[in-house]
């Protein structure tokens, strides 16, 4: 039976997409440079070999393949989360040369024949969300994926939200966990 919580959340990312239909396409490119600028000068960023971060799907998340390639470039090794089944997730390191392989949702990952990064090897993820709150608390997409890989992370922890859908308090349950860090376009909240 859904709790109330979850029934807010199912709500409130409906509200979520509704509001970033509306942006332009030129919105959410200027939106996505100054994130991505934001997020490049972190010395957190600076500081790490290994970022995990996640492929952007266009229109719901920051488009997330020009700043991973800017990673790249700065000698970065980067992974990308892949699926698996009982809402679990492993991290793959991404390689450029092998295209990534379309799953369900827009979601792109790299295939099984990437290698495997454990949790350890990684010192920042950049957490993906439908959006996020003042307090660094993310909505997420509901499927638990990140919040049962979080659970045992040590790393630094960074969000991203557009300042359109940043939210003052999204509703939380016990299992969710906030980011150390939270971006938005001209702000940053810890």
């Amino acid at each position: 039976m859904p709790s109330a919580v979850a029934d807010e959340k199912k709500e409130l990312r409906r509200q979520v997409r509704l509001q970033l239909a509306r942006l332009s396409p030129e919105e959410l490119h200027v939106s996505d440079e100054a994130l991505f600028r934001r997020f490049l000068a972190l010395p957190q960023v600076a500081a790490a070999d290994t970022i995990f971060a996640f492929w952007g799907i266009p229109g719901k998340e920051p488009e997330t393949a020009r700043l991973i390639q800017a990673l790249l470039t700065r000698g970065k090794r980067m992974g990308l989360p892949r699926m698996l089944p009982e809402h679990q997730m492993e991290i793959r390191q991404y390689l450029p040369q092998r295209p990534l392989v379309p799953v369900s949702f827009g979601i792109s990952e790299p295939d099984e024949g990437c290698p495997l990064l454990k949790r350890e090897e990684i010192d920042l993820i950049l957490v993906p969300a439908v959006c996020y709150d003042r307090q660094g608390y993310r909505l997420g997409f509901g499927g638990g994926y990140y919040d049962r890989w979080l659970e045992h992370f040590k790393g630094f922890r960074v969000g991203m939200c557009r300042e359109a859908v940043l939210q003052d308090k999204v509703p939380t349950e016990a299992h969710d966990s906030r980011v150390d860090l939270l971006l938005t376009e001209s702000e940053s909240m810890s």
